[in-house]
């Protein structure tokens, strides 16, 4: 068992399982003439277009990668499906991106249509077969063979379809999927995409932006693992979901020391055995205890297996895997002010605004490397925490988070319109009820698709007022379907009493709130330094814009360190997390700390790699 773990392991992470359908246009496609590109443009291909394994928390050997070239249409909304496609479009880069082979804007009056050919493989035999969508903007119908086969709204969850009865196996089948995407023409989530790119607001993203893939299953078979604290500090709760059951089933589960990563042989530390329908308590012994800190990112490998009724047969077998952390704020019972603890130890918490957008591939980066590298640069600066603003990253970041120890606060992508920013009354907007009944559904997929992975310990609901409303019933909505995060009920502007944070928003800053009994206090966003970096330009025209501007690095540089300064009082006082905006340069916006090709760090390493380090071992070594 010890071996097929790490074999099968390994796979995921080395992207091996994949079977990635060629396609005979592949020598004619090349990206578009884009006005910035990253370094990691050059590895892009039809043949490898997002080929690793797209779920790293519920593992299968078995599925095939759909990403790739495809036929692509873009008519009014209002015809039927074409009969004629105008050219190829490499998924999953959205067709406005240069990495797409097309970098075309679609309207709201207008429809996008993808086509390509699938045959399942024959050895799937009789098997069931889910089509999965990890993330498709806005809304989508799919057809096979000319037939809708079903339909998601939403631009940032997964979606699954049962195509069992549409895909026989050795059978070629047409697929379809249809897409209309407002942007900023609706009021459905949307963050920073919009119609008419300038400043803050950003070139829209339309159509499949994620990874396609189809998957064997037998019946009977696990839908989800979850994995949450337990009782115990070395102990986690286990509860699966499984399809088609109808009773209870056994289950039996192995644990592991780590992940199986290539060359690295994992060790079993405990084993439990229940039933599909019970959560089942996992212990890890305590001379195997390690938690999960930014400094110590201690992940358990998992096997899952699922059995008939009498244990005669293995109806599924899946690899996950857990971390033991626990988040919580209690108040300090010298100073009275509220502070985040993790795992029952007090932690400051610093790091970067994290918007997610690339030159080339706009809400997708060109590879998975690309996507990791990000996050390695934040740790390498000293950060150990990421804000993800107003967008929904696919599952390989999250996982690479959990995997390099990085902590997140995950937004919910914002839209409809903004409430007045106050500081003095409780200004909210009425939603529509289709608006209040869309977000409420996107909000509770953000959950529902994000909640296993460690590395999040907050969802922030709402940013600046926008789209704000019904704030007490939307975190309460939150707390009903995750306890055990925080939550921070509106980040800048227009606070409630509510949740357990307090975030303001302060430029250049820095800033606080007041100290709480009840929430620990948090600026959500300062900074903002701006340096244009020629030869790493969105825009060569000058219209160029940053909260601040510098003249070079080592100005920018003596004004983060100025910044740093100041927090520190802050944070004795009362701070638990501060956010810098922000990552990396955006279009227009140079704000970043990389230029927005990552090509350039623009700051000096060191030099804040040691003060982001300070700041957090002072926050981190306040008395209890």
């Amino acid at each position: 068992m010890i071996h097929s773990l790490i074999h099968r392991l390994s796979l995921l992470f080395l992207g091996l399982v994949c079977l990635i359908a060629p396609s005979a246009n592949a020598a004619d496609w090349k990206p578009g003439a884009g006005p910035l590109m990253t370094r990691w443009a050059k590895d892009v291909s039809p043949a490898n277009s997002h080929p690793e394994y797209p779920r790293p928390q519920l593992v299968r050997q078995e599925w095939l990668n759909l990403n790739g070239l495809w036929d692509f249409a873009v008519k009014p909304k209002a015809e039927d499906r074409p009969t004629a496609y105008e050219g190829s479009i490499l998924v999953p880069f959205p067709i406005e991106s240069a990495l797409s082979g097309v970098m075309r804007r679609v309207t709201p009056d207008e429809r996008l249509w993808y086509r390509r050919s699938v045959t399942v493989p024959k050895e799937w035999g009789t098997r069931r077969v889910l089509l999965h969508f990890d993330a498709v903007d806005w809304e989508a119908a799919v057809l096979i063979d000319g037939k809708q086969v079903g339909a998601h709204r939403g631009g940032y969850a997964p979606f699954t379809l049962d195509v069992t009865e549409q895909l026989l196996p050795g059978t070629p089948h047409e697929l379809a999927v249809a897409v209309w995407d407002p942007t900023d023409a609706g009021t459905q989530p949307r963050g920073k995409q919009t119609n008419k790119p300038s400043g803050i607001w950003y070139t829209p993203t339309t159509g499949i932006w994620q990874t396609v893939w189809l998957e064997p299953v037998v019946k009977t078979h696990l839908q989800d693992v979850l994995f949450l604290p337990g009782g115990a500090p070395n102990a986690v709760i286990l509860t699966v979901a499984t399809a088609d059951a109808g009773s209870e089933l056994p289950i039996d589960v192995e644990i592991f020391d780590r992940l199986g990563d290539p060359g690295v042989t994992p060790t079993k530390l405990a084993s439990a055995s229940g039933t599909s329908a019970t959560p089942l308590v996992l212990t890890v012994p305590s001379d195997g205890t390690t938690y999960w800190t930014p400094d110590t990112p201690q992940l358990y490998g998992v096997v899952v297996k699922l059995y008939s009724a009498d244990r005669k047969q293995v109806l599924d077998e899946v690899q996950s895997y857990f971390a033991l952390r626990m988040i919580d704020v209690v108040t300090g019972p010298r100073d009275r002010v509220a502070r985040i603890r993790l795992n029952e130890r007090p932690i400051f918490l610093i790091g970067p605004l994290d918007q997610g957008f690339w030159p080339d591939g706009l809400y997708t980066a060109p590879t998975d490397e690309a996507l990791r590298s990000d996050l390695e640069t934040t740790k390498r600066l000293g950060f150990n925490m990421v804000r993800k603003h107003v967008k929904v990253e696919p599952a390989r970041w999250y996982y690479w988070c959990d995997r390099l120890g990085l902590i997140v606060f995950q937004d919910m992508p914002s839209g409809d319109k903004s409430a007045p920013e106050t500081t003095s009354s409780k200004a909210e907007i009425t939603r529509s009820p289709e608006s209040a009944k869309e977000y409420e559904a996107e909000l509770l997929e953000l959950i529902a698709s994000r909640r296993q992975f460690p590395c999040i310990i907050g969802w922030v609901p709402f940013n600046e007022g926008w789209g704000q409303f019904d704030t007490g019933g939307v975190v309460r909505t939150i707390k009903e379907h995750d306890a055990r995060r925080l939550v921070t009920p509106a980040s800048g502007w227009n606070d409630f009493p509510l949740g357990d944070i307090h975030d303001v928003h302060s430029y250049p800053g820095p800033a606080a709130p007041k100290g709480e009994p009840q929430r620990a206090s948090m600026l959500g966003e300062f900074g903002g330094l701006g340096l244009p970096t020629p030869g790493h330009l969105w825009s060569s025209g000058g219209k160029n814009w940053g909260y601040r501007k510098y003249q070079n690095n080592d100005e920018l540089t003596n004004a983060y360190l100025n910044l740093t300064t100041k927090l520190a009082p802050l944070i004795e006082s009362r701070l638990s997390a501060a956010v810098y905006t922000q990552t990396t340069d955006v279009e227009t916006e140079v704000n970043g700390l990389m230029t927005y090709d990552r090509a350039v760090i623009k700051m000096d390493v060191e030099k804040l790699y040691q003060a982001n380090r300070a700041l957090i071992e002072m926050g981190s070594g306040l008395p209890q």
